[in-house]
């Protein structure tokens, strides 16, 4: 089993910055590529980043690239989520997730592909 638990999510006004951390424990967790995920209220939940087990690649969806940056530190077991030039459509809950991965630069965007979940980070931002 792998435990993630985010934090630094809050409210901001448009045009700030949050950075949301994600910290694990449990299995190993430079065996995993790690994503962020977030859920807008009456939304489905949608693939926000994610990051390859060595950190050697890096995947964004077209709405939060040159905003958004995702990195991890191996040595502390923790993913991270810098978060620049908030718009109000960025709010949502944050979700980080595992993915087992046999490959230092495999990422996927894809739910079903990540064994694990965090319990979520509220995000808000209001314009």
């Amino acid at each position: 089993q792998v435990q993630l638990i985010e934090s630094g999510g809050g409210l901001v006004q448009a045009g700030g910055s949050l950075r949301l951390s994600c910290a694990a424990s449990g299995h190993t967790f430079s065996n995993y590529a790690m994503g962020w995920f977030r859920q807008a209220p009456g939304k489905e939940r949608e693939f926000v980043t994610a990051i390859s087990r060595s950190a050697g690649k890096t995947y964004y969806t077209n709405s939060v690239k040159g905003r958004f940056t995702i990195s991890r530190d191996n040595a502390k077991n923790t993913v991270y989520l810098q978060m620049n030039s908030l718009k109000p459509e960025d709010t949502a809950v944050y979700y980080c997730a595992a993915d087992y991965s046999r490959s230092d630069y495999y990422t996927s965007q894809r739910m079903d592909d990540y064994d694990y979940w965090g319990q979520g980070t509220q995000v808000t931002v209001s314009s």
